[in-house]
């Protein structure tokens, strides 16, 4: 007997580049889930997890999408139109990526859409818990990033961008921080005095990204967390 998975219903859909979407779904049923989880849409058989970049008061579900042209799955999502429908496997969201509040800093390194849960995070907790956010992200262009009007804007946030390709025309009305957001991380934490005894270091996105932080952070006696999309 086949098995009916609970629906959700496209309600609002931004591209923002041909390859990049932030897409915002409304479940039949709201179910639980913390900052920093992942839930999993199924279409056509097809199933894969994605970061949830919504907070849990927001009464719907909004998610940063990366389109991997030869992927299973998102070329079916980019078909999807306001009014569709798609299913989801759970009825909770999963995932052990979540905030650890005992450190005042929070500090949250990402690639393009590995921004979703520091999304999710932030506006949930941010300015309530007295708690400090930065965020680091990094894209190849200035046009990947998705929320850094909104995490800019945000009192308890400072927010940092940086591009890897400086030089490339999709970039050139950028004035900002370049290189990759790994290769400027030490620079970062130096510069807004972010020492190890009270900074909690979150990574999310790029697996080689992940990686270069991680060596570089925990011998200097960081706490590194993370969370691979590929």
């Amino acid at each position: 007997m086949e098995k009916n998975y609970p629906k959700a219903l496209v309600v609002d859909r931004r591209d923002l580049t041909q390859d990049l979407m932030i897409l915002t779904l409304k479940p039949e049923t709201l179910f639980p889930f913390a900052p920093g989880q992942y839930c999993t849409f199924m279409k056509d058989g097809i199933k894969r997890p994605y970061s949830i970049a919504s907070a849990p008061h927001e009464g719907f579900l909004e998610f940063f999408i990366e389109l991997v042209p030869h992927g299973a799955l998102t070329p079916k999502l980019w078909e999807l139109k306001i009014g569709d429908t798609i299913e989801m496997l759970f009825n909770r969201g999963k995932g052990v990526f979540l905030f650890e509040p005992a450190l005042h800093n929070q500090v949250m390194v990402c690639t393009v859409t590995g921004v979703a849960p520091f999304v999710s995070m932030i506006r949930m907790l941010g300015g309530s818990t007295g708690h400090k956010f930065y965020v680091f992200q990094g894209a190849s262009y200035c046009d990947e990033f998705g929320y850094d009007t909104e995490l800019a804007n945000t009192k308890s946030v400072t927010y940092v961008s940086t591009v890897s390709r400086p030089q490339d025309s999709r970039n050139a009305a950028w004035q900002g921080e370049t290189k990759r957001v790994n290769e400027r991380i030490e620079e970062f934490l130096m510069r807004f005095k972010l020492l190890p005894e009270n900074t909690m270091i979150y990574a999310c996105g790029n697996s080689g990204m992940i990686k270069d932080v991680t060596q570089r952070l925990e011998p200097r006696g960081y706490r590194v967390r993370a969370e691979e999309f590929f």
